[in-house]
């Protein structure tokens, strides 16, 4: 059974970094997608990162295109989202997800796997 556990989130001010990590363990995940999804009060989960396993190849939401960064320890088995200048709008749980055969890499509904989310939280 996949498990996928996620840490790292606090409260920061505007400007400020946070690293989330995602362990994961239960299989070889070489041919897995990892993805980061994130969801604030009253808004549908939405996707941010992807790294795929095998190529290391990446693909971020526009919103977090060039603050945010995606990778990945094999030997840890753990994926890491570095978020960098955050800002208000970025407050939402956070949630890891992992899956193989992934298409549309945005729909949440393409993962099967998923961490229980760590809160992030950027106020001033």
């Amino acid at each position: 059974q996949v498990q996928l556990v996620e840490s790292g989130g606090g409260l920061v001010q505007p400007g400020d970094s946070l690293r989330l990590s995602c362990a994961a363990s239960g299989r070889t995940f070489g041919n897995y997608a990892m993805a980061w999804f994130r969801q604030a009060p009253g808004k549908e989960r939405e996707f941010v990162a992807l790294i795929r396993w095998i190529t290391d190849s990446t693909h971020y939401a526009e919103s977090v295109k060039g603050r945010f960064t995606i990778s990945r320890d094999n030997a840890k088995n753990t994926v890491y989202l570095q978020m960098d200048s955050l800002k208000p709008e970025d407050t939402a749980v956070y949630y890891c997800a992992a899956a193989t055969g992934v298409v549309f890499i945005a729909r949440s509904n393409q993962y099967a796997y998923w961490g229980q989310g760590t809160q992030v939280t950027v106020s001033s």
